[in-house]
């Protein structure tokens, strides 16, 4: 399997079969054309309605591609939010939905944000890409915090402990399919400030993590990512040292 890193959280993960691309923004190194290009099905996964996650350009490859077949699987907020027509999209899950076919099985989980997270198996791999689904508030939780709702500049009113109790319950949902994952994409945004590795970490002390791959750090840099390989290293497990748009990593499993 091949993984290529697109952009902020988008994936495309190139296996025998197929190729899966996940949450598609944009393209900064011109990555995509080629992967589209090969003679094999593309599943184009997008988990929620943000603009970082989905961008509709995405039902233009169908024309720009001819000869490649296209199977669209988008979390049903998408819809809700009028960002396209039902008809666009092939499939349309909300958590704890499933949908497969005979090369990949897709199970929509939760997300303490928008829209779902993405366990995707496909040739005996078993694959999670986590949206927007992370302990955003985690910067919050510091010593003196009492618990309660509190008042932030950036969000507004917030309850920090509520939102990591909803994150953890989503965990707990998502261990009832599988205590087990291949590959995990999952937010390392140094936005987030103090404890911006919460989310990640919790993620990997309840799952086996055969490998572990940031995402959306656009805005606080690749740099700030790196920060993770020092909590998956103590657990020995392998983390994706991410270094440009279009960087790729041979994933043997």
């Amino acid at each position: 399997m091949t993984l290529t890193y697109i952009f902020h959280s988008c994936f495309a993960l190139e296996t025998e079969s197929c190729i899966l691309v996940f949450d598609y923004w944009m393209d900064p190194n011109g990555a995509i054309p080629t992967l589209l290009s090969k003679d094999k099905p593309v599943y184009v996964f997008a988990s929620h309605f943000h603009e970082d996650h989905f961008n509709p350009e995405i039902f233009d490859w169908r024309k720009a591609y001819p000869h490649t077949s296209f199977i669209y699987i988008l979390s049903k907020d998408i819809l809700k939010h009028h960002r396209c027509s039902k008809e666009a999209a092939d499939v349309w899950l909300v958590k704890e939905s499933t949908w497969s076919d005979s090369i990949v099985n897709v199970h929509a989980m939760g997300s303490n944000d928008s829209g779902v997270s993405w366990i995707v198996e496909v040739e005996g791999k078993r694959i999670f890409h986590a949206g927007d689904l992370n302990n955003w508030y985690a910067r919050f939780l510091t010593d003196d915090y009492q618990g309660g709702t509190i008042w932030s500049m950036e969000f507004g009113e917030i309850d920090p402990l509520r939102d990591e109790k909803q994150y953890l319950g989503e965990l707990k949902d998502i261990h009832k399919i599988t205590d087990s994952f291949d590959i995990v994409m999952f937010p390392v945004d140094g936005r987030i400030g103090n404890g911006y590795t919460r989310g990640a970490r919790q993620f990997v002390d309840q799952f086996h993590v055969g490998l572990f791959v940031p995402m959306h750090f656009v805005a606080s840099g690749f740099k700030s990512a790196w920060r993770m390989k020092e909590f998956t290293g103590a657990k020995g497990i392998p983390f994706w040292r991410i270094e440009r748009n279009g960087d790729k990593i041979i994933v043997e499993l």
